[in-house]
């Protein structure tokens, strides 16, 4: 008999099915691609998460990875840079991934991939193939992308305007290194704001996040967007300028970032962006799978399957104030008149920085 059913084998899930298999759980863990790849959104671990995957046994040679020591702000010709809080790493989805899935398998949970859940009726899980897979406990972690009868609203005030996410790869590059170094960068422009950090490769991950109005202002075409921002914004268009662009940029659309919720139904474990999704500006989108699927284990572990509706409550009450925190400082970032004083402050006052640094981390229940 299945004692649990997670979907999704990111690191919301893959975390859930160490800590279930450890418990003793037969657990079921369903991945819909056959292949582990670089998921778009990722790449920075914050002190937490390693201490975290530290507590999971990962071992943190295995994941290589760039150190990040530093936090740099970029808003129009203003810059600012402060050293982050503690010490945090670069690395790329398709090896933290594959470092998780392993340990997961290795733990006992039954990994299947190539399995697309679509839906989820009471105790049992629908895939596309038309199978059923029915167990107890199911724990939904499927990342960014919408899950079937699971809604996720974005606030008011991005309805009329929804957030896109993008993700352009930056081939290793001398200069590369020079220019980032052991920095995890935000670019600030009008209606978003890009992430870049270097990966265990020497490769950059540059991750936007802008408004469709952006991306609909360059005909739609993804790569016009960037090369436009580029030119408007030069210590950008600098990193930009060693990228691939024969290679497709990856895109996810209405992203509900700021949500988040205390709702589920009985039996379902809501797990990383399934239960909210945090602004990635903050950095903690990995912070938060792993938190997420530890405190879901704990929870499962005390009460079984009843324990799902208190834990999604709980988790909700963790997450409002790191969300709280980011969301404002995610639109004061991306508003023009504002974003050029916020990198000054900064600037100023640093540790400024390592406070909203701190209080955006998911901390321990």
């Amino acid at each position: 008999m299945t004692d649990a059913i997670v979907i999704g084998a990111g690191p919301a899930g893959a975390a859930a099915a160490i800590g279930l298999a450890r418990a003793g759980a037969a657990v079921q863990l369903l991945e819909r691609t056959r292949e582990t790849d670089d998921a778009l959104c990722g790449g920075f671990l914050s002190w937490h998460s390693l201490a975290r995957l530290d507590a999971l046994g990962i071992d943190r040679a295995a994941l290589g990875g760039q150190p990040v020591t530093r936090v740099r702000l970029f808003a129009g010709s203003r810059r600012s840079e402060t050293d982050l809080p503690q010490a945090a790493l670069g690395v790329s989805r398709r090896r933290l991934d594959t470092v998780l899935q392993a340990a997961a398998v290795a733990a006992g949970a039954d990994m299947r991939r190539g399995v697309h859940a679509t839906m989820i009726d009471g105790q049992t899980v629908q895939t596309r193939d038309g199978a059923t897979l029915s167990a107890p406990s199911l724990f939904l972690a499927s990342g960014k992308h919408g899950f079937r009868g699971q809604a996720r609203e974005p606030a008011a005030w991005q309805q009329h305007d929804p957030v896109m996410g993008l993700r352009l790869r930056v081939p290793p590059h001398p200069t590369l290194d020079r220019l980032i170094g052991d920095a995890v960068e935000l670019h600030l422009f009008d209606r978003g704001y890009a992430g870049l950090v270097r990966q265990e490769d020497g490769s950059a991950n540059l991750c936007l996040a802008t408004h469709k109005s952006r991306l609909d202002a360059a005909g739609g075409d993804p790569a016009a967007l960037l090369r436009a921002l580029g030119a408007a914004h030069p210590h950008l268009g600098e990193r930009c300028a060693f990228a691939d662009w024969s290679r497709s940029i990856d895109a996810i659309g209405h992203v509900p970032y700021g949500w988040r919720t205390a709702d589920t139904a009985p039996g379902l474990f809501r797990l990383g962006d399934q239960a909210g999704v945090i602004p990635s500006l903050a950095g903690e989108g990995m912070g938060l799978a792993l938190a997420s699927g530890d405190a879901a284990v704990t929870a499962w572990r005390r009460g079984g399957s009843d324990a799902a509706p208190a834990f999604q409550q709980a988790l909700a009450a963790r997450l409002r104030r790191p969300f709280a925190i980011a969301s404002t400082v995610w639109r004061l970032g991306e508003n023009p008149r504002t974003a050029g004083s916020l990198t000054s402050l900064a600037n100023a006052f640093p540790s400024l920085v390592r406070a909203a640094s701190r209080a955006t981390r998911i901390g321990d229940g």
